[in-house]
């Protein structure tokens, strides 16, 4: 295809298939925008995970190991911050600080999310756009058998633990979608809904007024991708929380949340059986290789899912 791609994105997941889509779009044919539920506030700085997952992993500087933060990086500073009693159970590295503390400058001299993302991404050379979803303050908790918990609690402290009731975008209906998100979806031709956790990572995008809208009246082609493979999640809590959300654990679950969005989604080889399912939602079933173990993998699927829109 020839048009503009944007990719809905959050977490490690998104950032592979983004970094796949980068290595055969150039900048002006693709604009990410990424899930910004998880934001958080750690010692005064305003931290953006999805954000900078992202966009270190477009930038070539995120760690291969674990797929987010900063490959080679030290802890120093936080070690000293745990000498002066602050809680220390979020890792910020000594280099993913100076973008914390940047981001946190900006933000407070008057700059929106958007224009410090795009001025973080400038300086590290990232030339494709990168967008939050919203400008405005919106955070994914979760309610818990330990409690009412943000994100980052549940996630990192508690290790994904707690039992998950429900799932709680604070602050998104008063939230408004950012003007990149906005203007990408004018020309769009193809909405591509990365691989990532549909309750932690999409979700919080589709919970901002007005997306599901625009989704379903979307005229290009919207394709998914399953972040399910053979009755589990590829990494991170999906699965554990789809099951007791009450949902089946199984890629015809997730394509049940995104009912009137998709056009196609993508199952693996492994979870063919589920397509006669999947096709009866009103979703067209693609099966293809869809785990990302390395680069090739990345760009692989990125030019399946753009092969698609010439039929």
């Amino acid at each position: 295809m020839d048009g503009h791609v944007l990719a809905l994105a959050g977490g490690v997941g998104g950032a592979k298939l983004v970094l796949g889509l980068s290595r055969i779009l150039p900048p002006e044919r693709l604009t990410v925008v990424v899930n910004t539920g998880d934001d958080e506030e750690f010692h005064g700085l305003h931290v953006s995970p999805d954000l900078d997952t992202v966009m270190y992993t477009l930038a070539g500087l995120a760690n291969p190991e674990t797929g987010w933060g900063l490959a080679g990086e030290t802890f120093n500073a936080l070690s000293m911050l745990g000498k002066y009693g602050a809680e220390t159970w979020f890792n910020l590295g000594d280099n993913d600080l100076a973008t914390h503390i940047t981001r946190t400058r900006l933000l407070r001299e008057g700059a929106t999310l958007s224009e410090a993302t795009e001025e973080l991404c400038r300086k590290l050379g990232v030339m494709h756009r990168v967008v939050p979803m919203t400008d405005d303050r919106v955070r994914t908790t979760l309610s818990t058998d330990s409690g009412e918990l943000a994100m980052q609690d549940y996630f990192v402290r508690w290790q994904s633990e707690p039992k998950v009731n429900a799932v709680n975008y604070v602050g998104a209906d008063s939230a408004s979608p950012s003007r990149g998100l906005l203007e990408a979806l004018e020309y769009a031709e193809m909405v591509i809904f990365c691989p990532s956790n549909p309750f932690l990572s999409l979700g919080p995008i589709l919970a901002v007024p007005g997306l599901r809208v625009l989704m379903k009246g979307f005229g290009g082609i919207r394709v998914g991708v399953s972040p399910i493979v053979g009755g589990a999640a590829l990494r991170g809590p999906a699965g554990k929380m789809m099951a007791e959300l009450g949902e089946a654990v199984s890629c015809t679950a997730v394509a049940r949340q995104y009912e009137e969005m998709l056009d196609i989604f993508l199952i693996d080889h492994e979870d063919a059986a589920h397509a006669p399912m999947i096709e009866g939602i009103g979703i067209q079933a693609e099966v293809a290789s869809i785990i990302m173990n390395d680069d090739d993998d990345k760009v692989g699927l990125a030019r399946h899912i753009l092969a698609l829109a010439n039929g």
